[in-house]
């Protein structure tokens, strides 16, 4: 695996303990409101000790979760690490100084050392005698030994790397308002490849030390924010004007350069999009949408956030966040600020900056952002991600072609074996924003805030052995619905339930691995019976069976076919003139076999596309396709 696909795994891994800081945010908020004058302080008091709780644990959090992480949810990794990261506090409590602690570095470290050692031992094999240890109880094992080698190790190296970390924060601050503007580009830069996870980590979780009245040792911006350090907030306040205005003004801007005949769905899908981004801060979805059409763009976006990021350190802002620079957070947390409602001024100017920047980048050097070309339009997901899953399954090369599959907040993030077999335009035409190759079999495809439910759905596309049959595109054309066939025999499903195209090119192909089952004297149409025993009917156009010498077929009754194979070539010019349609179905003729069905977008598509239809059937008589 290359660097960057490691970077990946690690980032997706370290995003995965975080998910419980809201949790947190809201206890200590509950937590200050004045229980005492309402009789009720041990309301206030529990509150603030849960909330404190999770930042005081949140080394093993890190540990378990990054070890989960990077084990695709194995729980004997995430129990190693967990083990790993206990024997560390009792080492170095029992045998230092009291400044050596478990902190968020350590657990990702004791983390990725179980899940490595979890991916690298889970099936390993001892003699007879011992193999009581082996497979997974050796990684428990080995996990153990290790952590207490290295929680030794750690007692003389923590002082060192602690005082290294504090330098480097030391030196970060020594730079003011420029060394936030760094921050703040490397920060929009990295979330093109996912990896600003891994840069916050060291900024939010291990960066600055603070000791509470308690006694208690945090570190990192977040925390420290969260625990009163009058001098954290600065890494997390410029965000804020990005993500609740910024960002959203992105969104506005699309929708008004968008064709009228588009506006419609274009601005229902980012309308949603800027009040997700506006409400929790989650932006990659509106980001990824000119990210690839106008890369130079993106980095105008990246200097104005670290820009962004100077003005609120100039300013003297401090605000924080348990889950991302939204206005939940902003309300949430505002008690807790210096400054605050300064970014909403600084918010609402570059909300104006970037609506008309944009929108003139747009129109000016026509940049294809959704709504411009129909082929860049993200789709709507809600209600119809199970019937989907199998549609993007195949899109990314199989069910064979699946190593790993996990999800951020906006992104699946996978591994494959070969990540040429993606189709990107299916991708894109079942409502990718974006698709990124990392190398190593290494991908990221974003699909917004739906990412996991869809991850969810795949996963259980991958564990069931699911009798399906995949379609793929007969013809070049355009795809409807069988209801607006313009012949009512096919519309009312009399035939059988499908899918219809409009030809642009006189060429039928298979659709399916099948026989043909009957081909019509006249060769306007032709039936096959997959291996599953689906029987298929392909019929070029309406009222065509009369138009002899117009066909011609390049198979025979009992042939054998695959997808793709050229069946009948069919002079479109002479049926445009004197057909009643040209609207060709794709029809199944048996379908008390079929117990679901899923369709991709009905829009343009291309001669043999895959996949343009899938069915489950109710019984597991599987032929299949090896």
């Amino acid at each position: 695996m290359n660097w960057l696909g490691s970077l990946q795994q690690l980032g997706r891994a370290v995003m995965l303990p975080t998910m419980v800081l809201p949790a947190a945010a809201i206890l200590l908020s509950v937590g200050s409101l004045p229980w005492d004058a309402w009789g009720l302080d041990i309301v206030g008091e529990v509150s603030t000790v849960a909330g404190h709780g999770i930042f005081y644990f949140l080394p093993y959090l890190f540990a378990v979760g990054v070890a989960l992480g990077l084990s695709n949810q194995a729980g004997q990794a995430g129990l190693a690490a967990l083990a790993g990261i206990v024997i560390y506090d009792q080492v170095t409590r029992n045998f230092g100084d009291g400044t050596v602690q478990p902190a968020s570095l350590i657990g990702i470290i004791l983390g990725a050392l179980a899940g490595g050692m979890h991916n690298r031992f889970k099936s390993i094999k001892l003699p007879e005698i011992l193999q009581f240890f082996g497979g997974s109880r050796f990684v428990l094992l080995i996990v153990g030994l290790c952590s207490a080698l290295f929680s030794c190790f750690m007692l003389w190296l923590a002082p060192i790397l602690q005082h290294g970390l504090n330098g480097i924060a030391t030196w970060e601050y020594s730079l003011g308002g420029f060394g936030l503007f760094i921050y703040g580009v490397l920060y929009r830069v990295l979330v093109a490849f996912g990896l600003h996870h891994l840069l916050n980590n060291v900024f939010w979780f291990q960066l600055g030390t603070f000791e509470t009245p308690d006694g208690n040792i945090v570190q990192g911006d977040l925390p420290r924010f969260f625990a009163g350090d009058p001098t954290a907030g600065f890494f997390m306040a410029g965000l804020f004007p990005i993500m609740m205005f910024a960002i959203p003004a992105i969104a506005f801007a699309i929708i008004q350069e968008a064709r009228e005949d588009l506006k419609p769905k274009i601005k229902k899908t980012f309308l949603t999009s800027a009040l997700v981004c506006f409400l929790t801060g989650v932006s990659e979805q509106i980001e990824f949408a000119f990210l690839f059409a106008a890369p130079y763009l993106f980095i105008v976006h990246a200097v104005m956030s670290g820009v962004a990021m100077w003005i609120s350190y100039w300013l003297d802002i401090r605000h924080g966040f348990s889950y991302s620079a939204g206005i939940i957070d902003y309300i949430l947390n505002f008690h807790l600020s210096e400054n605050a409602w300064k970014l909403i001024p600084i918010g609402i100017l570059y909300g104006l900056v970037y609506y008309f920047l944009f929108r003139w980048a747009i129109r000016t050097f026509k940049i294809p952002t959704p709504g411009r070309e129909e082929g860049s339009m993200l789709e709507d997901w809600v209600g119809n991600i199970p019937y989907q899953a199998p549609l993007i399954l195949e899109a990314l090369g199989g069910k064979s072609n699946i190593v790993q599959v996990e999800a951020c907040i906006t992104r699946l993030r996978l591994t494959v074996h070969d990540d040429r077999l993606i189709d990107t335009g299916a991708m894109k035409s079942m409502g990718s924003a974006g698709l990124i190759k990392l190398g190593g079999g290494n991908v990221q495809v974003v699909f917004g805030t739906y990412s996991e439910l869809i991850r969810e759905e795949i996963a259980k596309l991958l564990e069931r052995d699911l009798q399906q049959v995949l379609f793929c595109a007969p013809v070049q054309g355009k795809m409807l619905p069988i209801e607006e066939v313009p012949d009512q025999i096919f519309a009312a499903k009399l035939v059988g339930d499908g899918v219809a195209f409009v030809p642009e090119k006189g060429e039928l192909v298979s659709p399916v691995y099948g026989t043909i089952m009957h081909l019509y004297p006249t060769m306007h149409a032709l039936g096959i019976s997959t291996r599953e025993g689906l029987e298929v009917l392909l019929h070029i156009g309406i009222d065509t069976s009369q138009l002899k010498g117009h066909f011609e077929a390049f198979v025979q009754e009992g042939d054998t076919v695959e997808p793709g194979q050229l069946l009948i070539k069919f002079d479109l010019a002479v049926l445009r003139e004197q057909a009643a349609s040209l609207t060709t179905p794709m029809v199944i003729t048996n379908p008390d076999r079929v117990k679901s069905w899923s369709f991709a977008p009905f829009k343009q598509i291309k001669k043999g596309q895959a996949s343009v239809m899938s069915v489950v059937l109710y019984d597991r008589n599987v032929g299949g396709v090896e």
